[in-house]
């Protein structure tokens, strides 16, 4: 029996459907196994960079280890990376490997000496930086610092008698950037100061550490246990840094401006001894410094980026030596660390979220304005850096 064409239509198209069906059928299988494999290649990945990190973090290599607690534990915001991994006792022992001993002595105002005179003959190339002076502008200069692990800028400012100490105008409640209180005391520079109380990470900068001194006004009297101490000038315009923090103190060395933090990293020309990594960790930094010649040194220092982490302690202590450092403190760092001219924040500050920003602040050092100078601040300004975020 012949078939129909219709017949052979109704065939040929069921024959189709099938072959589509085996496709389909086919693609899924093959589909299927691509996802398995993709979750494999997933979960081996996972296992290896799992094992990988527990590795970094409890295997025989105890750098990565402490190179993350003493990090993570000197930060305001990120303290969890160490308490999520190691138990009280661990991070303690860190700690402990890793510190800063400090030289045992108050600053001896009596060694520091203004130098008179132009000098025309320098001992090195930090010498010739620092001495030889910007002709457009006699009240600071600005020397850049590349290392290969971070960033930043020295300031010399010549006359220490227009350094004062700033603090928040809402103490107790909250900072302030220190842009506005630059803009507010009519700074040509500044750089942020001491540390804050900080319960659980959530502080707004209104409360100073220790003993805050502003123009002859104590802003805050807390008391302070931590490294290092009053930072300060005298009624003379000489940077003092004691351990003993308290009022009865500071009035007894006639200090006229002052902030509390620490460690100090050089005394009378002694270097602190810094143990393991010291115990700061890596990060953005800030330090204040004088030398013999009376001339003050600001220290701002970048960081947290993947090639540029910022500078431990024997960093700062490294510079700041090379450039003739007699007394010299570490400031507050991490976000907080700030450099502006005319009201112009010229470094890199980068918050806890990644962002290119600072944080409200309780204190800060200021250059007051001298209107003898005719410095170009606003060009100096435009050349280093940006606008704040």
């Amino acid at each position: 029996m012949r078939m129909s064409t219709i017949d052979k239509a109704i065939m040929s198209e069921r024959a189709e459907l099938k072959r589509n069906k085996q496709e389909r059928k086919k693609h899924k299988k093959q589909e299927h196994i691509k996802l398995k494999r993709f979750f494999a290649s997933l979960f081996i990945l996972g296992s290896i960079g799992i094992i990988a990190g527990l590795t970094l973090l409890y295997g025989p290599w105890k750098n990565f280890r402490e190179w993350l607690i003493t990090t993570a534990m000197t930060t305001m915001t990120h303290q969890y990376f160490a308490t999520w991994f190691y138990d009280d006792d661990v991070i303690k022992d860190v700690l402990n490997r890793n510190k800063v001993i400090e030289i045992a002595e108050d600053t001896d105002t009596n060694l520091i000496n203004f130098a008179t005179g132009k000098i025309t003959e320098y001992e090195n190339e930090f010498e010739k930086q620092i001495l030889e002076r910007d002709p457009k502008n006699n009240d600071y200069k600005i020397i850049e610092i590349n290392k290969k692990k971070f960033s930043g800028y020295l300031v010399a400012v010549y006359d220490p008698a227009r350094i004062q100490a700033v603090c928040t105008k809402q103490l107790g409640i909250s900072g302030q950037y220190l842009t506005t209180m630059a803009e507010e005391h009519d700074a040509i520079l500044a750089v942020n100061g001491g540390g804050f109380d900080d319960p659980n990470f959530s502080s707004t900068g209104g409360s100073p550490l220790g003993v805050s001194i502003c123009n002859w006004e104590y802003t805050s009297r807390a008391a302070y246990s931590g490294a290092g101490g009053i930072i300060g000038f005298t009624r003379d315009n000489k940077l003092i840094l004691t351990s003993r923090v308290s009022v009865k103190e500071a009035k007894a060395k006639d200090i006229r401006d002052a902030v509390t933090f620490g460690p100090f990293l050089i005394v009378n020309g002694k270097a602190s001894s810094v143990v393991g990594n010291g115990g700061w960790g890596t990060a953005p930094r800030t330090a204040i410094a004088q030398r013999k010649d009376g001339i003050v040194l600001f220290l701002v220092v970048d960081g947290r980026t993947a090639s540029k982490p910022g500078a431990d302690m024997d960093d700062l202590i490294d510079i700041l030596q090379d450039y003739g450092a007699y007394n010299a403190a570490n400031l507050d760092g991490g976000t907080s660390s700030v450099l502006v001219v005319n009201n112009t924040i010229v470094n890199d500050p980068i918050d806890s979220s990644g962002a290119h920003k600072t944080r409200p602040i309780s204190t800060g050092f200021i250059v007051t304005k001298d209107d003898s100078d005719d410095g170009d601040h606003s060009v100096v300004a435009s050349k280093l850096g940006e606008d704040e975020d």
